[in-house]
């Protein structure tokens, strides 16, 4: 699976240095299904995704849907082990960072968002 490096460039922030990209439908449905933690530094970008559940998984995460300009449409904070996002009709590209990092990042609504070969 190739691997990314997701920066926020409107709060010139770092989100994964190296993030996973989904975009296979089997990688899709896996998700972090099965992994044990989901490490600082690290993420998982699937592509394309409106929706995620975190069903199966024993750790919360961070969520961004981001749309086809890589715009932050929604961010989820902390979902939990599971639950089922909200559904973002805009949305194109699914963010799955560890728990905390949106937060810690500043990312929000509006923000742009750059995927950089890792």
């Amino acid at each position: 699976m190739r691997q990314v490096r997701l920066v926020n460039l409107t709060r010139s922030t770092v989100l994964a240095e190296r993030a996973e990209v989904a975009e296979t439908p089997a990688s899709r449905r896996r998700g972090l299904l099965g992994t044990p933690s989901l490490p600082d530094g690290q993420g998982l970008v699937i592509i394309p995704c409106r929706h995620i559940h975190t069903i199966g998984m024993k750790y919360a995460i961070d969520v961004a849907f981001v749309d086809a300009s890589w715009t932050v449409r929604r961010v989820v904070h902390n979902l939990k082990p599971g639950r089922f996002s909200p559904l973002v009709l805009k949305g194109r590209v699914v963010l799955e960072l560890p728990a905390g990092k949106a937060e810690e990042t500043g990312t929000e609504k509006g923000d742009m968002l750059e995927a950089l070969p890792a």
